[in-house]
């Protein structure tokens, strides 16, 4: 972006640009269905508070049916820069000012996520900055800027008004110039500058595949304006931000969350569902520098182990933690995959090396995974484990995080019956329509699971008899209370066992995939999955449910559902002795015998977290079934959330 000199305007400081830039915007608006959320920067659980309250904020409305409608409401009004959403309520505040206007401040919000104008707080602009609205008041050679109110030092045609904003003395760019916002500077010398601002294109350029691409582009290279990743519209997709919280997925910029060539996003066009993002590369054909582990820097010396995540392990183990030989990266026989060396290896350092990046058939962890190092294996019945590796000696194991601010979760743990306060042994008849019955070939129950997607069922270990051998035969049953449903009932699906995947050692996990996905209605619901690592707050109300045995205290033919409230692991280790493991969790136990019992195992511990019903924990067998006073212990969903996502996204 060029500098300008002198009192002579050049000829682009003609009104020829305008009505051009603004047709060239309305034509890619044109394309597909456009949320009006698309203009606006979400901060969630955050709020903005006026300290001199000279300006009153805009009432609350709460006739407004979400947070689309908010941003509709507000983007046709000059006056309103921002707006609060109250997530409960549905209610709507239109504010305006932003974080950066004077006298205003950030503040945590237990209630409200705030969404604001992205022209008004993004520090780049999008094509040539028309519609810049920030606050940058210097050139690029740092000379202050003319308040556009003011004549002197420099007369000049232009009047403030609140439609071409121009403000004090921010940059701006009225005339639509080429080379972006410009300003009158107060020197004598120099009537005008460009302010530098750089595009967001050129902001942050992107190394390798652009993993860790975090820029403000939010235009696909064919000019289609990109999906936000909190909305299943136009396109249904699974990276919900809530459960990928260290993939960036920010508003509606481009990213690259599934490891890709380099960032993409979805379209607002109903019929390209994604595209790649043009974005220039940090430093061509140069692999980006990684810090080594202090394990790696031992030369000569056979590691069979690794640090943190395990991303720059290069040893030379080649086996799984079940002994299965692992399948060459560069092979794609037994199962196809797309981490191609070639593809990944500017990730490593230095790629010439021996033991650099995705070499023969090593254990590596391409994709951050926090289980460690895996491989594809050689066994075509399984598709990848994690690999016969410790963590090294001075290395902690990493701790479970606290919880987010804020979690959101889409189109998943919403159930039509809100009688969320029923009381499986001490339970009462209630629904659950993630809780799914596991039938043998007979067609009689046998164990529980829960609907995490519309072709998966997440179930117990114990519930299996082989992670290999395919359940012939065995069913799911889903959308019916009954036990023993009758022939013909509407809401019955039937969905026969096409394949089983089990979960990492010490996990109790199984994954069975369906062999055609699932009808979703009132009857039939996805459960939400946790982000990684989440950690539910005791005192949270939760709920088992299940058709297990009873224990006479109710009738075994319908579902039943229990309430718990989850308890700390310290608080459970008094009773437990120690024992309960941070990938298990715990809830009260109760005076008289409420719990799980044979039949339910496989079955949800569902919590109810920010208006969503999510699967924290998974019903195992117990010491006691339903022993009064004693804790129940679940397997904590949360520390397998990145298999339980790998798993569906590769098979």
């Amino acid at each position: 972006m060029g500098l300008w000199w002198g009192t002579v305007q050049p000829p682009a400081r003609r009104m020829g640009w305008l009505p051009l830039l603004l047709l060239l915007t309305q034509c890619s608006w044109a394309f597909g269905q456009r949320s009006p959320l698309n203009d606006f920067q979400l901060l969630r659980g955050r709020e903005l508070k006026n300290l001199l309250h000279t300006v009153v904020p805009g009432p609350w409305q709460e006739d407004v049916a979400d947070a689309e409608e908010c941003a509709r409401r507000c983007g046709s009004l000059l006056d309103c820069r921002a707006f609060h959403y109250n997530m409960s309520s549905h209610g709507c505040q239109l504010l305006p000012w932003t974080q950066y206007s004077p006298h205003i401040q950030l503040h945590h919000s237990s209630l409200c996520d705030l969404f604001q104008k992205k022209d008004y707080v993004r520090n780049c602009i999008m094509d040539n900055g028309v519609s810049y609205r920030g606050t940058m008041a210097r050139t690029a050679d740092g000379l202050p800027c003319q308040a556009w109110s003011h004549k002197f030092p420099n007369d000049h045609k232009y009047t403030p008004t609140p439609k071409n904003g121009l403000e004090k003395n921010f940059c701006r760019n009225p005339d639509g110039d080429p080379r972006g916002p410009w300003c009158y500077t107060i020197n004598h010398t120099v009537r005008f500058q460009s302010c530098g601002i750089k595009s967001c294109r050129e902001a942050v350029c992107v190394w390798c595949n652009g993993e860790d691409y975090r820029g403000e582009v939010d235009r696909t290279e064919s000019g289609r304006e990109c999906q936000r990743w909190d909305l299943q519209h136009p396109h249904s997709h699974p990276f919900q931000p809530g459960n990928f919280l260290d993939k960036g997925l920010k508003d509606n910029y481009c990213r690259n969350p599934d490891g890709s060539e380099r960032p993409w996003c979805y379209t607002t066009d109903p019929h390209i569902e994604r595209e790649f993002c043009n974005l220039p590369s940090c430093e061509p054909n140069q692999p980006r520098p990684i810090q080594r582990s202090k394990a790696h820097q031992h030369k000569g010396k056979a590691l069979n182990c690794f640090r943190g995540k395990g991303e720059d392990y290069r040893g030379t183990t080649n086996t799984t933690s079940a002994g299965v030989p692992c399948q060459r990266w560069d092979a794609q026989s037994p199962h196809q995959h797309r981490f191609v060396p070639e593809k990944y290896a500017c990730k490593f350092t230095p790629i010439s090396a021996p033991e650099a990046g995705l070499e023969k058939n090593f254990c590596r962890n391409p994709d951050g995974d926090s289980h460690g190092p895996w491989c594809y294996t050689t066994d075509p019945a399984t598709l990848f484990d994690y690999c016969a590796l410790h963590r090294c000696d001075d290395d902690q194991p990493p701790s479970i995080l606290d919880p987010p601010d804020q979690v959101q979760f889409e189109k998943c743990g919403k159930k039509v019956d809100k009688r969320n306060n029923l009381r499986v042994v001490g339970g009462h008849p209630g629904t659950s329509p993630w809780t799914v019955s596991l039938r043998n070939r007979q067609g009689q129950h046998f164990c529980g699971g829960s609907l995490v997607k519309e072709q998966w069922i997440l179930t117990a270990r114990q519930c299996v008899w082989s992670c290999h051998e395919p359940l012939i035969g065995y069913e799911v049953w889903l959308g019916t209370i009954n036990q023993n449903p009758q022939h013909g009932e509407s809401n019955l699906q039937q969905v026969p066992v096409a394949k089983t995947v089990c979960g990492p050692v010490g996990s109790q996990l199984v994954l069975l995939k369906l062999e055609r996905p699932v009808t979703l209605n009132h009857h039939v619901a996805l459960i939400c999955l946790p982000p990684e690592q989440y950690v539910v707050p005791p005192g949270t109300k939760c709920e088992i449910a299940g058709w297990g045995e009873s224990k006479g205290t109710s009738n075994n033919t319908v579902l039943h559902v229990a309430s718990m409230k989850v308890i700390s692991n310290q608080e459970c280790n008094v009773k437990h002795r120690g024992q309960v493991q941070e990938s298990e969790m715990c809830t009260e136990g109760l005076l008289v015998p409420t719990g799980a019992c044979e039949g339910d195992y496989g079955g949800p511990l569902a919590c109810f977290t920010h208006n969503c019903w999510v699967l924290e924990g998974l019903i195992i067998p117990n010491r006691v079934c339903a022993r009064p006073h004693w804790p129940a212990i679940f397997t904590r969903v949360s520390v397998f959330v990145d298999w339980i996502n790998k798993v569906m996204q590769l098979e």
